[in-house]
């Protein structure tokens, strides 16, 4: 600064302007100094306050980094707490990450163990400061706020925490639990400060620490003003209960049932639970879950309205009995699952329209052709017209709209008839061609089938006894069919050949249509009026000449149809598959585990049937086989082990082999068939067992019993250990009745009576497969039982009559075409059965045996005791107790008398008098005298016993003291000599010595 001022005062000593010039100058630059010199003071301020915005922003990052380290760490410690207390008791590995509330549930649990170790454990005593003062301080805040209630405070924190752990996801369960805990601990320490004498503040804060805190004071001051004391203690007893009714929730008409319920599990037993109870273990609770909930919501008043009626009527079903049903049928039909009538496949209105075509066709014959064809066009609109006033729908039934019309008329003019479900009615070119021939043959109109989309199979996971998960399997396990045909040129063929036999002998009836079949195809005449039916039926033999088949049916009428029909077999066949039986609708429509697939009808349709509603079925005929296997394959691909289980008899060996070790069946394969007899027995006895517990707890049929069951209904006696389970289904197959008959005829008679009488209500059902359906098979009293039949091809009408009861099985063409006679039908149907290939058998059997391993029972078939045979015996035993029982029952051992009572010859008599000989039995033989018998009658029993190689029975009673025996004593007593005394010299014996006594 002084050398620049320094020229300045230089300057001033010369002269006076100068001076003040410099002098103004020199102020004026001083100013300007001074004005900039405070700004340059304020920019050196400025630089701490720029800073400070990153040392706070740097100090926010550093405690963020710091809360997430701890975060972290409390949320690592909070799951490996949370993992240890879910598998506490039952193991909850289901329960997703993005559920679990740890953290949370940690400090509940923290929080709780802090209030015990202070409340209970006395920390505030402790003798080391550093924990006695932190106590002090905990016991103030908690004694302070609720009081004596702090005392109990730790056990609903403790609980809740547990309830968070292990069910995080049930938060609308857990926001129950914490209001209903919340409420019981201010309830708590409401009824302690009434009861604790209502302090005050102004007494102290001990005072208020010893009675309910200041929650108390607050909850029970106002209201023992408002009303009195007694009063509000009796509101907080009220409160208290409700609190806890929420925490369990449990409805106010569900207390005592709880409270009994409670009570069974003290004592170790499953107690009876309500159909009503939402928190019984075994009760539906599908509807809490949160997609179900998400639905819930948004369904309008109307759709709630409407599911309220169908959960009313579904309770009511729920409550039904098995005999609520007045009429049953076995097949499962369109009927049936939907409660509507069948379609029928001709219609009457139809079937005039065709005979009125019919006549107009003969009238017009002898028209000119000149004058027919301009004629044709304008007349296609009448037709057409018609056409649709013969088709209109009645009153009720749906209407087609105008764009299903238009597709329709387009499909016609292209001769692409859709298929419908009635056999008149579509005029479409394609069915008619046969009425443009000359003869006069009428339009025909046969019954097709659109393919149906399938009905999706049952999604849930089974579950069965002991929490094992059980999936059927796949409905792609059986391959899909070829698709049916609708009409081919036999038929057409046959139509033309019909009409003409019709016509050669003057017979006023006309084919109305035919309904196309996998085997056969039934054609359908109508009669005139005043045409007799024996007409047509006398001419059974013309129109097999005319159609070139021997194999003819003709069904006069055809139930519940004015119409006769004509079976005829199909020259080119069609295949059944199981896989589309049991993808129809008719087979998904129900969840019923016995429903079996059958087969096609003549008409196309799928047969279906239920064999709880047969209840016993009788098959026989050539392909018997190929239909067992379809049946036990479609109780495979429906039914759970829980639900059906299976004997299963196969004495040849081999027809069966393949579901061995299937977990339905409740016993190997049976193929001795003794055993099977054995294995008869016990199906009466389990039959027998099931109506004893019918008639204990009053049900009239097993599904009602096995509901009761389910909806705890049904509980054992008091002090009964025994677990009462749902029955399953009982399914006895016998593949081969013959050979039964033959080794065991009365055993098997009597128990396949016994069970056909009386085994239908106790769930078990009977099916009998046989090749040679003979009378010394199929004998009179298995026909008067088992009320359901199925015969294939038979050889005889003699056959046909044992299995049906009339003939027609013997006209069958064999390879799966059946007659099948359900229980209540009049006439039997003409079906297709079903065919399972063997390669789709094996895929089902493996996944079933993946599922599950076989349980078998040891009490069905008891393995008998090894017989220790003699060699010499051999193939001989049984004629041997033959004639043991013979000889020691008559005693009397002769040669000839075995010769004629057993009807053998002199050899084998001779050698079984030898074998008896060498047993004991009888003596020596003593040249023409019949020999000694050496066995009493009452030692027979144990003499067969040795002879089958068995232990001889033990003595029942043992010995019997009948007294003294005087024979013996007289025996026993020293006869007095009355002689001379005189010894005999020689020695010689009296007559007594000589006795040998």
């Amino acid at each position: 600064m002084a050398t620049r001022t320094s020229p300045a005062r230089k300057g001033a000593s010369t002269s006076r302007g100068k001076n003040s010039t410099s002098s103004a100058q020199s102020s004026g630059s001083s100013r300007s100094t001074s004005s900039r010199r405070p700004s340059s003071a304020g920019r050196g301020s400025s630089a701490p306050a720029e800073s400070s915005p990153r040392v706070l922003h740097g100090l926010g990052a550093a405690l963020a980094w710091c809360a997430r380290v701890v975060g972290g760490v409390w949320t690592a410690i909070a799951h490996v707490v949370g993992g240890a207390v879910r598998r506490m008791g039952t193991l909850r590995t289901d329960v997703p990450a993005e559920s679990l509330r740890d953290g949370g549930a940690l400090f509940l649990l923290l929080l709780g163990l802090l209030a015990a170790a202070v409340e209970w454990w006395n920390l505030p005593g402790a003798s080391a400061p550093w924990l006695a003062v932190p106590a002090v301080a905990v016991h103030e805040v908690l004694a302070g706020t609720f009081g004596w209630t702090a005392l109990v405070l730790p056990l609903p924190l403790v609980g809740f925490a547990l309830r968070r752990f292990r069910h995080p996801e049930d938060t609308s369960a857990n926001n129950r639990i914490a209001i209903g805990l919340g409420a019981a601990v201010v309830a708590g320490s409401g009824l302690a400060h009434v009861l604790l004498g209502l302090p005050s503040p102004s007494q102290g804060q001990e005072a208020l620490r010893s009675a309910g805190g200041y929650v108390g004071f607050l909850a029970a001051d106002p209201l023992s003003a408002l009303i009195t004391p007694v009063g509000a203690a009796a509101i907080f007893v009220a409160a208290l209960f409700l609190s806890v009714l929420v925490v369990t929730a449990t409805p106010v008409n569900l207390i005592l049932p709880r409270l009994k319920q409670g009570y069974w599990r003290l004592m170790g037993q499953d107690g009876p639970v309500s159909a009503t109870d939402v928190s019984a273990a075994r009760h539906d609770r599908s509807y809490l879950e949160e997609h179900h909930a998400r639905a819930e919501a948004a369904k309008t008043r109307r759709e709630k309205r409407r599911e309220r009626k169908e959960a009313e009527a579904e309770r009511r079903a729920l409550d039904g009995y098995r005999g609520d049903e007045a009429f049953e049928r076995a097949v499962v039909d369109e009927e049936a699952a939907d409660g509507q009538a069948p379609t029928r496949v001709f219609d009457v209105d139809s079937a005039r329209a065709a005979r009125q075509r019919a006549a107009a066709a003969k009238t017009a014959a002898g028209t000119a052709a000149g004058t027919a064809a301009p004629s044709a066009a304008p007349s296609a609109a009448p037709a057409a017209a018609e056409e649709d006033g013969n088709d209109a729908p009645r009153p009720g039934q749906k209407r087609l709209t105008q764009e299903q019309l238009a597709a329709r008329r387009l499909r016609r003019e292209q001769g692409l008839e859709p298929a419908a479900d009635t056999a008149a009615g579509s005029g479409s070119p394609a069915l008619e061609d046969v009425a443009a021939e000359p003869t006069g043959s009428t339009s025909v109109t046969a019954r097709t089938h659109t393919p149906d989309s399938p009905i999706p199979a049952r999604a849930e996971q089974l579950k069965l006894e002991g929490d094992i998960a059980y999936s059927l399997p796949a409905p792609g396990a059986l391959v899909q069919g070829p698709p049916a045909k609708e009409r081919s040129e036999a038929n057409d063929a046959v139509v033309a050949a019909l009409t003409s036999v019709l016509e050669q002998f003057n017979v006023d009836a006309v084919v109305t249509g035919f309904s196309r079949g996998p085997t056969v195809t039934r054609y359908e005449i109508e009669l005139g009026s005043g045409t007799k039916v024996e007409r047509v039926t006398a001419l059974s033999k013309n129109i097999a000449y005319a159609v070139a088949s021997a194999d003819v049916r003709i069904l006069s009428p055809i139930p519940g149809r004015s119409a006769i029909g004509i079976e005829i077999p199909n020259t080119d066949r069609e295949t059944v598959s199981l896989g589309d039986v049991l993808r129809s609708h008719n087979a998904r429509k129900t969840e019923h585990p016995m429903v079996m697939g059958v087969g096609k009808d003549v008409e196309g349709g799928y047969v279906v049937a239920n064999l709880a509603k047969m209840p016993h079925l009788l098959v026989a005929g050539a392909g018997k086989s190929s239909f067992v296997n379809s049946m036990i394959v479609s109780l495979l691909m429906r039914a759970t082990p829980d639900e059906v289980r299976m004997v299963m008899v196969d004495p040849k060996r081999v027809e069966l082999t393949a579901y061995e070790g299937v977990p339905h069946l409740i016993t190997p394969i049976i193929t001795n068939p003794k055993k099977a007899a054995e294995a008869l027995q016990w199906v009466v006895r389990e039959m027998d067992a099931r109506y004893d517990d019918l008639s204990h707890y009053g049900y009239k049929h097993v599904d009602d019993f096995n509901k009761a069951v389910r909806n705890g209904k049904v509980q054992p006696e008091p002090g009964s250990k025994r677990v009462i389970r749902p029955y399953p289904y009982l399914l006895v197959i016998v593949d081969e009745l013959a050979d039964l008959m033959m080794v065991a005829p009365r055993d098997v008679e009597d128990a396949i009576v016994r069970i056909t009488q009386l085994a239908r209500a106790a769930g078990i059902h009977l099916v009998l497969a046989t090749q040679r359906p003979s009378v010394d098979v199929v004998t009179g009293l298995i026909k008067a039982n088992v009320p359901s039949r199925m015969a294939f091809a038979t050889s005889s009408v003699t056959d046909s009559r044992v299995v049906l009861d009339q003939p027609g099985a013997e006209k069958l063409i064999g390879q799966g075409d059946a007659l099948f006679l359900p229980m209540g039908a009049s006439k039997p149907m003409r079906v297709q059965g079903a065919w399972v290939t063997e390669s789709e058998i094996h895929e089902v059997v493996d996944h079933v045996k993946g599922q599950m391993k076989a349980h078998y029972r040891q009490d069905v078939v008891q393995e008998a005791p090894k017989k220790t045979i003699d060699e010499d015996i051999g193939d001989d035993l049984d004629v041997l107790l033959q004639a043991t029982e013979l000889v020691v029952t008559t005693q009397f051992g002769s040669t000839s008398m075995l010769q004629r009572k057993l009807r053998v010859g002199f050899a084998k008599a001779g050698r079984l008098m030898d074998l008896l000989e060498s047993r004991g039995v009888v003596g020596p033989s003593e040249g023409s005298k019949a020999r000694d018998v050496l066995v009493k009658p009452d030692d027979l029993a144990a003499t067969l016993a040795v002879l089958r190689g068995e232990e001889p029975p033990a003595p029942q009673g043992g010995s019997v003291d009948y007294g003294e025996d005087p024979v013996e004593a007289s025996l026993a007593r020293t006869a007095t000599d009355h002689g001379d005394g005189a010894e005999d010299p020689e020695g010689s014996e009296d007559a007594w010595q000589l006795t040998g006594r």
